[in-house]
């Protein structure tokens, strides 16, 4: 017997209002102890005052307390006196059955403070079981035409203990023919051999009788006897042989009893009986017998009893095939257990407490141990509470856990907790333990008014009567009485710049939330500030949460249009060649409206034109364009009047006024349409040419005209003066972009017509070069300068 374990130094302690809170440590070292089996119940192990060196009665005033894994206890302490002292009478093959060495694992609890110290009992065996052979008769078959020197294992006896007080020796009697050697298994165990010394003459002496003593290492040692009859037989010479030396076989641990587990099969080339083949299991130990079966035909082994995986893992075998000659074949047979999930985990209450003031913190409420016998995943285990609950599990020594509160805690939001510690192993299926225990809380007063939302979004349509409730904000308290009577108000808002007092109110005692005036979306579309709730407990605890209003729209805005200017001094006149073809822009509508959402959504109509059918307006993005060709009998001059209309309900609309001059006989730069560049692109490039001389031609044709001609004119000393007239000042945007992605023209152009009435005046008109998107796409978002312009004078 013998300890060694060092003094554990003392953590500090924590001293409570109402009960003691637990502190723990753990010992690092081991008490380990043995003591022979079959000792009666109060042998003295030890005493652990003095094997832990503490002062005598301190065993009782930390309420020490012995644990074994699961339920079962082999020990007991004497409180006064320390000692350590063996509950029952103990069975070290009935514990720990072949396994050597025999521990038996314990804990040593103090409980105040908390200190956990791991301890171990060897068992050791005694001689108390003497060697048996399972059959009172060996029958070995030889046949006479054996050589000397050859060798016979016979079957071994089994011994229930284990070292030196198992079997260590086999004797044979005295004979002739005979001599025996004990051998020595892979697994360690001792198994005799008979060695032929002499030719055996079936004529002289058909079969001999041998008595085969077994002796075990005890002092004294114990004996078992078994008769061996060696009977001689004819020459048989073809030894049965098996298709395989080792067979290997997995099988779960629940398996019915008759399951096949597998089947060896041998071969004999002998004829008749010689050739009859007898299986049978051979030197195999007493937990292979008691479990597995053979049929002695056919060689199916099969399961004798349930099989326990917690009780053996492997079987080792060995089968023999005997054929009626007496010759024999043997091969190996390895059975594998495999684990089964069939053992729940087992819990163990060491100390519990059940009433807990509230507001303490990491207090320890439980002790408890868990176990589980099966093995791997299926022996593994999580313990776990659920989440929601102020507790938390952990863990201490192995498979040690201490259920501790998660910092304070609230009577008002829970008075008492049911708490299932549920213990779940890592097995297929997956089994559970639960345990249920009651916690009671005791009441002290610490709760804030709560609000219902961790933030208040109130919607208001603009245009609201003053006092229009808009909204309750609202909170609890879950203490009682006056504690829990709540005052609302209103905080100061954190932006200095928002009048929160000539906006909204509060009513003090049920939180409802009123405008003092009308809102206007346009002005201000959303705000926030804070609403306070005070209980009037002593001290007085408050809290707060922020409310956010949102004005929503209303349809109070009509369209209004940003081209063309409706406010100008003379209306700008959109040209349109007359060789236009269909679908040509003539100009674009641009209207913007104040609203939001589906109030801003706008619509374009052509409400009245001067001649229905030549003219029409895109919806959606106001492009005025051509409907069909222009012809000699369309007016030169139109008048189109255009309504914008917004989604709202109602909707509103504005409408615009545009002119439009059809003209000829000027330069107009030709815009193909989408759908015809590329076909004039594909052109013959001999047509090309052709084009290109007949323009230089006339061009050098028109140019010699106009130089006579305004050589004559500067002879006149201009006797007429060309009339003039001023494009509007006002705002007027640089250029028009289709930003819809719905126009079918590349480019984009504007132009500025200014005409004077009266017989015989003149015409001026300016183009300005035309704006590409697509080529400008860093400055899509800023103002372009006008491009410079020409006059043209033409007559009408």
């Amino acid at each position: 017997m013998e300890t060694t374990l060092p003094i554990a130094p003392k953590n500090r302690q924590v001293t409570a209002i109402i009960f003691l809170l637990l502190s723990w440590e753990v010992g690092s070292a081991t008490l380990k102890y043995s003591v022979l089996e079959e000792k009666e119940s109060g042998f003295l192990v030890a005493n652990l005052e003095k094997d832990l060196g503490i002062e005598n009665g301190e065993l009782t005033a930390r309420g020490t307390q012995i644990l074994s894994k699961g339920n079962k206890q082999y020990l007991q302490l004497e409180q006064k006196s320390g000692d350590l002292l063996l509950k029952e009478k103990l069975d070290r093959e009935e514990l720990c059955g072949d396994t050597d060495p025999c521990l038996l694992h314990f804990q040593v609890l103090l409980k105040n403070p908390v200190q956990f110290i791991q301890g171990e009992l060897q068992l050791q065996d005694v001689n108390d079981h003497a060697p048996e052979f399972l059959e009172n008769e060996i029958l070995l078959k030889i046949s006479e035409s054996s050589h000397t020197g050859t060798s016979f294992p016979l079957k071994i006896a089994q011994d229930l203990d284990v070292g030196n007080n198992t079997v260590q020796n086999y004797v044979i009697s005295t004979n002739s023919y005979f001599h025996l050697l004990t051998r020595i298994h892979k697994d360690g165990r001792k198994y005799p051999e008979l060695v032929l010394d002499k030719a055996l003459d079936r004529e002289e002496k058909p079969e001999l009788r041998l008595t085969l003593m077994a002796l075990d290492g005890g002092s004294p040692p114990r004996t078992g006897t078994s008769q061996v009859l060696v009977m001689v037989l004819d020459i048989n010479d073809n030894a049965p042989e098996f298709g395989q030396e080792l067979y290997k076989v997995q099988v779960s641990e629940n398996s019915p009893v008759g399951f096949l587990l597998t089947t060896v099969s041998a071969k004999d080339l002998d004829a008749g009986i010689h050739g009859e083949l007898s299986y049978s299991f051979f030197q195999s130990s007493n937990q292979v017998l008691q479990a597995f079966e053979i049929n002695s035909a056919t060689g199916e082994i099969r399961l004798k009893k349930p099989l326990d995986f917690e009780e053996i893992e492997f079987y080792h075998m060995e089968i023999e095939a005997t054929d009626g000659g007496g010759l024999s074949g043997k091969c190996t047979v390895d059975i594998e257990i495999l684990d089964v999930n069939d053992n729940a985990p087992e819990l163990t209450m060491s100390m519990l407490i059940s009433d807990i003031p509230e507001n303490s913190s990491e207090t320890v409420v439980a002790i408890f141990g868990i176990s589980d016998p099966d093995s791997g995943d299926n022996g593994k285990m999580i313990c776990s509470i659920e989440d929601r609950l102020p507790f938390f599990l952990k863990p201490t020594v192995e498979n040690f856990y201490s259920l501790v509160t998660d910092g304070g805690l609230d009577r008002e939001s829970k008075a008492e907790y049911n708490i299932s510690i549920i213990v779940t192993d890592l097995g297929t299926p997956r089994l559970k333990t639960e345990h249920n225990i009651n916690v009671r809380i005791s009441d002290v007063n610490d709760n804030a008014p709560t609000f219902t939302q961790a933030s208040y979004t109130l919607f208001v349509r603009e245009n609201n009567s003053p006092a229009l409730h808009i909204g309750t904000i609202s909170a609890t308290d879950r203490d009682a009485g006056t504690n829990a009577l709540i005052t609302y108000s209103l905080l100061p808002p954190r932006d200095p710049q928002l009048a929160l007092a000539s906006l909204v109110s509060i009513n003090a005692d049920n939180g409802q939330l009123f405008a003092l005036r009308a809102l206007d979306y346009e002005a201000l579309r959303a705000f926030e500030f804070r609403v306070g709730a005070t209980d009037r407990g002593s001290p007085a605890l408050s809290s707060e949460a922020p409310v956010r209003v949102l004005v929503l729209d209303a349809n109070d805005n009509a369209p209004f249009v940003l081209y063309p200017l409706q406010n100008a001094s003379a209306p700008c006149t959109e040209l349109v060649p007359r060789a236009a073809e269909a679908g040509y822009l003539v100009s674009k509508v641009v209207a913007v409206d104040g609203d939001a959402g589906q109030n801003a959504w706008l619509s374009y109509q052509l409400l009245k034109t001067t001649e229905p059918g030549l003219f029409s307006v895109w919806a959606h993005n106001g492009e005025v364009r051509t409907a069909r060709l222009l012809g000699e009998r369309d007016a030169p001059r139109h008048r189109l009047l255009v309504q914008v209309r917004d989604n709202g309900e109602p909707p509103l609309s504005a409408s615009v006024t545009l002119h439009v001059l059809l003209v000829d006989g000027f330069s107009q730069p030709y815009l193909p349409l989408p759908e015809v560049a590329p076909e004039r692109a594909q052109a013959d490039s001999l047509t090309v040419y052709l084009v290109i001389a007949l323009a230089s031609v006339s061009s050098l044709f028109l140019f010699s005209v106009l130089v006579l001609v305004g050589v004559r004119l500067c002879r006149r000393g201009r006797a007429a003066s060309l009339g003039r007239c001023s494009v509007p000042e006002g705002h007027f945007p640089g250029h028009l972009v289709d930003v819809s992605g719905t126009g079918t023209l590349s480019q984009n152009y504007q132009y500025e017509v200014c005409l004077t009435g009266g017989s015989g005046t003149t015409s001026e008109f300016k183009f300005v070069k035309p704006i590409v998107p697509n080529l400008l796409p860093q400055n899509t978002g800023k103002e372009i300068g006008e491009n410079p312009s020409f006059r043209n004078s033409l007559g009408f």
